[in-house]
């Protein structure tokens, strides 16, 4: 019989912040993106927040409608990384088998842990205190026999504890939870289950699976199976490049997006945002370009393409923005806030360069020369021309910096370039 943990870190950017700030300690916090912008969004809430009523996704004046006196800090995700790092170096002292499920959770199989013999519950409880007094934070354990009921496990009790769902409990335990928190239960399958009248995981678990077959195929295959507790899923070795599976960046606009030409000047921006920090973290190609989009009453799609791999911030834009074409109609409302993701990293060994010819070299060159521009003089001090449809594109930040206050540090006049 397997042992697996699912382990959670409680409240993990907004605990961060408290940890490093003790006088936010006792208040309402939100960390968010970009606090100078009232339109920015929660990323994540402490408990007195969340008690208020504030929600991840929220955008910031909304939440302080919600809570007058919440404090607001910008995301520091340098520090988040390592504080995860930390919390990881504890895990692996007893289990090699630790999944990275995000920076905040991860999966340890510790069945065959020398610790307390493979004891899933003592393990989870050394972990817990250690992580308390070590590290400053507090996490919340499932025990169980698969990842998928180590997961609900952890979510049946926050902050600080530790839960257990075995072979024996686990009918009791998991099957009357709705079936949305069973992991990969988005919107659209709540949606599809709720017509067919299933509204627990028991439901689901018990369903004819000929019908759950017909309306979702393999994918409710695996679901109803998850359902059941037979997930096999093993527990991967730990690498630290699980940590980096993609870099990505997103923004939420002062106003509602109304056409397709603003979507493409911002989808703009946010390629050569990925691409910058793509290239920081040391990655060469990306094959994968993801696409979010959120409607202007907070709901969110997310597709995906396959590309040829690519460094370059134009032909990334240009996937995302053929993506938002074949996906997204005006008819759906207008947009709120976009996101650009890229992953399926390959560096330059696994390519034949020869395939990418002059173009891309140049084009290579041609972005390397205007990053160098900006490092010396400001991000604002340049930009592609497409930006400038809307002043307020000229501001927003996504490097860290603000573009205007880059363009009045160095007293020049920016510089406009043509998309390439």
């Amino acid at each position: 019989m397997r042992v697996i943990l699912h382990s959670d870190l409680n409240n993990f950017y907004a605990s961060v912040e408290c940890l490093l700030r003790p006088e936010l300690n006792g208040k309402p916090v939100a960390v968010c993106g970009r606090v100078e912008d009232r339109h920015g969004i929660v990323l994540a809430k402490n408990m007195i927040a969340k008690k208020a009523g504030v929600k991840t996704g929220m955008v910031i004046f909304e939440a302080k409608k919600l809570c007058p006196d919440i404090v607001c800090v910008e995301a520091r995700h340098n520090m988040y990384l390592k504080y995860s790092r930390a919390v990881k170096r504890i895990y692996l002292e007893y289990t090699n088998n630790v999944e990275p499920f995000g920076i905040d959770e991860a999966w340890l199989d510790v069945t065959s842990s020398p610790k307390f013999g493979g004891d899933g519950v003592k393990i989870a409880e050394d972990i817990r205190k250690r992580v308390k007094e070590e590290v400053g934070l507090t996490v919340s354990i499932g025990v169980s026999f698969n990842k998928v009921f180590a997961k609900l496990g952890s979510d049946l009790k926050k902050p600080d504890a530790v839960s257990v769902i075995d072979e024996n409990n686990y009918k009791d335990v998991v099957w009357n939870l709705p079936v949305s928190d069973l992991l990969y239960v988005g919107r659209a399958t709540s949606e599809v289950f709720k017509k067919l009248t299933i509204k627990t995981i028991g439901d689901l678990a018990n369903f004819n699976s000929n019908i759950i077959d017909f309306k979702l195929g393999k994918r409710g295959r695996m679901l109803q199976a998850y359902a059941k507790g037979e997930d096999n899923d093993p527990v991967r070795v730990y690498e630290i490049q699980d940590e980096i599976k993609s870099v990505g960046n997103s923004l939420t606009y002062y106003r509602d997006i109304k056409n397709d030409d603003d979507v493409f000047a911002l989808l703009t921006l946010l390629a050569e945002s990925v691409c910058t920090r793509m290239r920081a973290d040391g990655f060469m190609f990306a094959r994968t370009v993801c696409l979010t989009v959120t409607t202007n009453d907070l709901q969110s799609v997310m597709r995906m393409t396959k590309v040829n791999p690519t460094f370059v911030s134009s032909e990334v834009a240009n996937a995302a923005f053929e993506l938002f074409k074949k996906y997204f109609s005006w008819n759906k409302g207008l947009v709120r806030g976009l996101g650009i993701s890229l992953s399926d990293f390959t560096n330059v060994e696994q390519l034949d360069l020869l395939s990418f010819g002059q173009k891309h070299e140049a084009q290579n060159k041609l972005e390397e020369t205007v990053e160098n521009i900006r490092s010396r003089f400001g991000r604002g001090i340049i930009n592609k021309g497409i930006v400038f449809v809307d002043k307020h594109m000229l501001d927003i930040n996504l490097h860290g910096e603000i573009g205007a206050l880059s363009r009045e540090k160095t007293n020049a006049k920016p510089l406009v370039i043509n998309p390439y």
